[in-house]
């Protein structure tokens, strides 16, 4: 927790190394019954196959001890917080729910004691908790970055059948600082499918993230389920829906789940599933190994739904859910490409060595109308470019021989950087694009790149779009939103709706940012499911690279290798492939466990399908 507390720091917690049995004891020193405690230390990153369990009240602790005892318990990897809860009182540890939310503070939180009453009495204490907020996660698993001061109190009472300090008033839900909540959390993918999108080729259904938090030592696996059966989370829920009747749970019996040694997990579930058909539970199943599979160390390779009676209602294995759903674009990109010196679009084979770029088949790769910036259809049949000057937007065959026609939208801005952005392509075949002309600023979507263009509603937007990315699932969009001369990435929810004359009515709604700390951002492309590649800088910092999810969480792992002057980033959502970026370099690509590496001198605007 907090950094200050010198002498007066007690590490009241136990490390037990899972299989092993080894007990780690940190070192417990006395603490006063009074006094400012400004903080604790923040239990340091620990070794995944670490355990962290608190020790219980020592006897006569005085109310600064109890205090303390209580919050570094409430980072420990007891199931149900039983040993937090010796620290309250039994009227308060029935009121106390920590699973209303848990509250992350950037370090912390800090506490400083308020007497009630007179010293004299002393019986009676109370203090206030502080910190600076960072983040919240709700009921619903569901991260929001936060920011602000955290203030809350905590009230001790001295308990007259035991004469012991306990906690008898403190807030709902739990709090830490950063490196506790990393340590105790793991961010998972839930897995729904997203509405009014069109299914694919074969009929395959559209998958769409939904990323949760969960205690990472504290029955993960069921802990996911359990979210994914209630749900999708309040913001995703207007554009996913799940195949679970509503009212699907675990069996009541059910306590925890588990793979077996074939790594296939059996999950029962309630009666609100008894009655579902063949196709239905299919679905069901999907969408757990979708979720499921990368949560344990060997992962799940099959699903086997029982109903309320034991009954056997279908399993799956990850082949079949291949087939009925698909993540992203369901296929590796077979190319990635960019913008040459000689203004055409060229690809290269995604994921080679190769750095001999070849223009692609059709009138874009022929060089007629030069070009600034281009995106690719995801099944890679079509391409969208925009002409030198930003003024024009073409759409072209990737077919030798077919021509390029008229432009599909004209921008009327005064110049190249009040014009058309780089376009994008979502899931089902749509492009998307904005129109920086200030007289006229617009975001655009045209129905399988052709047609009347469609100027989607954006009731949330504050500011200029200077770069639009949509999602595979067609169902997120990704913004790099100006404003007073600060841009910030923003994620916003695609709903769609019939409109007069068949055209369709879409909104973008719900907007919000996922780089606070960021004030400037300068590229960015989905690189996931629900991750994101951002280049940014914080307010007089340098230029950097990061991932960011799309709830605004910094995911594990470590960030791309730095590079200066980039401009722009490509990924793909397959995350095996390769970033493509171009800086001050040229075109460079940046491959797993490797440096970034010069693919040619002369190009632009690096895009993989989407």
């Amino acid at each position: 927790m907090g950094a200050e507390g010198g002498g007066r720091r007690r590490a009241l917690l136990r490390g037990v190394y899972a299989g092993f049995g080894a007990v780690l004891l940190a070192g417990c020193a006395s603490m006063p019954d009074s006094g400012d405690l400004r903080g604790v230390e923040s239990t340091p990153r620990q070794d995944p196959q670490v355990r962290v369990f608190a020790m219980p009240p020592r006897e006569n602790a005085g109310p600064a001890e109890i205090v303390q005892g209580f919050l570094e318990a409430l980072t420990s990897d007891d199931p149900q917080y039983e040993t937090a809860r010796k620290y309250l009182t039994a009227a308060a540890s029935r009121g106390w729910d920590p699973d209303a939310s848990t509250t992350v503070l950037s370090d912390g939180p800090n506490t400083v004691p308020e007497h009630t009453r007179s010293r004299e009495a002393g019986d009676d204490y109370a203090y206030t908790l502080t910190g600076t907020k960072l983040a919240m996660v709700d009921e619903q698993h569901a991260y929001t970055p936060d920011s602000g001061t955290y203030s809350a109190t905590v009230h001790l009472t001295l308990v007259k059948k035991t004469e012991q300090w306990r906690i008898d008033a403190l807030p709902q839900g739990v709090v830490m600082g950063r490196s506790d909540f990393q340590r105790n959390y793991v961010s998972v993918n839930k897995y729904y499918y997203a509405a009014n999108v069109p299914a694919g080729q074969g009929g395959q259904l559209s998958t769409v993230a939904d990323p949760v938090y969960v205690r990472s030592k504290v029955d993960p696996v069921t802990s996911t389920v359990r979210a994914l059966l209630k749900g999708p989370t309040r913001w995703l829920d207007p554009v996913a829906t799940s195949s679970f009747p509503s009212g699907t749970a675990l069996r009541k019996d059910v306590t925890s789940l588990s793979p077996d040694d074939q790594n296939k997990l059996t999950v029962p579930l309630n009666d609100k599933a008894d009655r579902v058909g063949a196709t239905q539970c299919d679905r069901m199943a999907a969408q757990l190994l979708f979720t499921l599979q990368d949560l344990t160390p060997t992962g799940v390779s099959q699903v086997e739904l029982r109903g309320s009676k034991g009954t056997k209602l279908c399993a799956l294995n990850g082949d079949r859910a291949e087939a009925i759903a698909s993540h992203g674009t369901g296929r590796r990109p077979e190319y990635e490409y960019f913008i040459d010196g000689r203004q055409r679009l060229v690809r290269l084979p995604s994921g080679s060595g190769s750095k001999q770029p070849e223009p692609v088949p059709g009138p874009l790769g022929e060089g007629e109308k030069p070009l600034r910036a281009a995106a690719v259809s995801r099944d890679e049949d079509t391409a969208a470019g925009v002409s030198a000057d930003g003024e024009y937007l073409y759409v072209g065959s990737l077919a030798s021989g077919a021509p390029l026609g008229n432009p599909v939208l004209t921008s009327g801005g005064a110049s190249k950087a009040d014009r058309l952005t780089t376009p994008s392509w979502d899931g089902g075949g749509d492009l998307w694009v904005a129109d920086r002309d200030p007289k006229r600023p617009r975001l655009l979507m045209l129905q399988q790149g052709a047609g009347t263009p469609v100027e989607v509603r954006t009731p949330g937007l504050d500011g200029r779009i200077d770069a639009v990315r949509v999602a595979a699932d067609g169902v997120r969009i990704a913004l790099i939103v100006e404003k007073d001369g600060k841009t910030s990435l923003q994620i916003g929810r695609i709903e769609r709706e019939s409109g007069r004359g068949g055209q369709p009515a879409v909104s973008i709604l719900e907007l919000h940012s996922v780089t606070p700390q960021l004030e400037e951002v300068t590229a960015m492309s989905w690189a996931g499911d629900s991750r994101l590649v951002v280049v940014g800088s914080e307010a007089g910092g340098v230029q950097q690279i990061r991932y960011v999810q799309v709830d605004g969480s910094t995911p594990a792992g470590y960030p791309p290798a730095s590079l200066t002057g980039v401009k722009q980033i490509a990924a793909s959502e397959d995350e095996r492939l390769p970033l493509v970026a171009y800086s001050e370099d040229g075109i460079v690509r940046l491959s797993s466990g490797a440096q970034w590496q010069k693919v040619v001198k002369e190009g632009t605007a690096p895009v993989y399908p989407g």
